[in-house]
This record gives structure tokens, C-alpha cells and sequence, in this order.
């Protein structure tokens, strides 16, 4: 794979990910495949009503989420990750394993910077 400076297409991917929640609530609905708007608040309960609704928003926009609505009253709505966004899967697991090694590896350049 060529990665050039120009045309490079990682920051078009990056965008869509990048936000506080956005990978939390994705390895969330991972984890558990159809997920209540208030299973997603209890599963992270410091994020706040508003934050949620706003990046389960932009996670529906760039189609990594689906919203379901079932006609119920109360209305019952869960999320899922979407054809698309479990298409991320192996990547969020990459991003976790090289998250483990480079957490080690600060670990390492910490003892030696306080050995010397």
C-alpha cells in the first residue's frame, strides 16, 4: 500500500471516528449487538443524555450505526452496528492490541527514564 502525503484517505476514515465517544460507543455496541439508548448511558455513565444522542447521531450520518424504531408505546429504539460499521471490527481489534503494546512500551521508557 502506497501512502502518500497527498490523497491519502486515512484522515477521510479518522474523521468519522474521532470524538471522545465515538470508539467507546462502538465497542459498546460490539460487545452487545442490539443496545437501548439507556443501556448505552448506563454501559457509559459519564457521558451525558445530549453527548449520546449527539454522537449516535453522527454515527447513524457516516452509517456505522443503525437506529432501530419499533412501533410500541413507549417507543423502543435500539442500536447496532451497522453492515458498515462492523466492517471496523478488525481494525478496533488492531487498535487494541497495538493500544496494549504501546501502553507497555511508555511503561518501559518510564522505568528507564527513572533509572537514569
Amino acid at each position: 500500500m502506497d501512502l502518500q502525503p497527498v490523497g491519502c484517505k486515512i484522515d477521510d476514515g479518522l474523521s468519522s471516528l474521532l470524538g471522545k465517544w465515538k470508539i467507546p460507543i462502538l465497542i459498546q455496541l460490539r460487545a452487545n449487538p442490539q443496545m437501548r439508548f439507556s443501556d448505552l448511558q448506563r454501559s457509559l455513565p459519564e457521558i451525558t443524555k445530549k453527548m449520546l444522542s449527539q454522537t449516535l447521531r453522527e454515527l447513524e450520518e457516516d452509517d456505522l450505526v443503525d437506529r432501530k424504531v419499533y412501533p410500541t408505546i413507549p417507543p423502543k429504539v435500539e442500536y447496532s452496528l451497522s453492515k458498515h460499521g462492523k466492517e471496523l471490527e478488525p481494525t478496533l481489534d488492531t487498535l487494541h492490541v497495538w493500544g496494549l503494546k504501546h501502553l507497555e512500551h511508555l511503561q518501559r521508557l518510564q522505568k528507564n527514564a527513572e533509572k537514569n
